[in-house]
């Protein structure tokens, strides 16, 4: 087997490229870049052409805008990344000989806010340059699709893992300086995605034959935040404080956040207390499985154990 992947140099294709190569014997990589490196094969994406496709079975486009949550990204460079290099990518795919085309999307592509479950069966309503800027990229892949040749739209909620500098590194220095949770008051739950389930189902879908379309990819369960940090807590060594103040002393202190420019504001509260669920049911009944092999509180607490090294 081989296979193309693009955005190799981030997060989730630092951790794939080596998952795939011990759990695929012989598989063969092609990476895309913005330069070549000595001794890899890796295509610059200024000579990428159709060409490049030759002799390859399956494409991973990884590559992506990702979402600037302070808003210093220009909406055309979303379209020209996550829409413009998506359809260029996919329009390669089919004028090749490969038979399977894996686009990373996102949960954002559907929604920023989720009323219950999310599920593929929502209609998308993204909010922001981000959000729609992929799923116009999903849109334009669906209605190219051909005969014969399988894609597989992959939303995914956050990714976290061993070495993600996100936002779970945030809380885990917070954690570590004893600093206490104030929103025990408040009750939510999220889904979460451990980096070793995703290039599980990566691997699925390329050795499988598995149904064309959309999918959520989210471990099997959710977490609060709260509960979240407990077990940040406990995979740092440290007793979890939880204090429990009032929503209403909290969301005075958030409004006054807003007018003097404070870190703590009604956004970052809204982002720690809202509801994020995913359902992944669809791309479990797709690939024949009960459940993926890594829970939620273990892929979290493997994630801080890659901060508590770095210490």
């Amino acid at each position: 087997m081989h296979i193309l992947i693009t955005g190799s140099s981030g997060f989730i294709g630092s951790n794939l490229i080596p998952y795939l190569k011990e759990q695929i014997p012989g598989i063969a990589i092609s990476l895309v870049g913005r330069k070549k490196d000595t001794g890899i094969n890796k295509i610059s994406w200024n000579e990428l052409k159709s060409s490049s496709f030759d002799g390859i079975d399956a494409v991973i486009h990884l590559a992506g805008l990702a979402h600037d949550t302070k808003n210093t990204v220009d909406e055309e460079a979303y379209y020209d990344v996550n829409f413009e290099l998506t359809k260029y990518m996919y329009d390669c795919y089919l004028d090749s000989e490969a038979t399977k085309f894996v686009y990373v999307s996102s949960v954002k592509a559907v929604t920023d806010k989720v009323e219950g479950v999310l599920t593929e069966e929502i209609t998308p309503n993204p909010i922001t340059a981000y959000g729609k800027s992929k799923l116009k990229a999903e849109e334009y892949i669906e209605i190219s699709k051909q005969e014969g040749k399988d894609y597989y739209i992959l939303r995914p909620c956050m990714v976290h893992g061993p070495n993600n500098k996100g936002n779970l590194n945030l809380f885990y220095k917070f954690v570590k300086k004893g600093f206490p949770y104030p929103l025990g008051a408040y009750n939510n739950s999220r889904s979460f995605l451990a980096i070793d389930n995703f290039c599980y189902v990566i691997e699925k879908l390329l050795l499988s034959k598995v149904e064309s379309g959309v999918y959520n990819i989210s471990d099997d369960d959710s977490l609060s935040t709260q509960e979240l940090f407990e077990i940040i807590a406990e995979a740092a060594g440290k007793k979890a404080k939880i204090w429990n103040v009032s929503k209403g002393m909290i969301d005075t202190i958030a409004k006054f956040g807003d007018i003097l420019k404070l870190p703590v504001n009604t956004e970052r509260l809204d982002k720690l207390t809202e509801n994020y669920v995913v359902d992944n049911a669809k791309l479990k009944k797709a690939l024949g499985i009960a459940k993926l092999p890594t829970d939620t509180k273990q892929g979290i607490m493997r994630t801080v154990a890659s901060f508590e090294d770095d210490v």
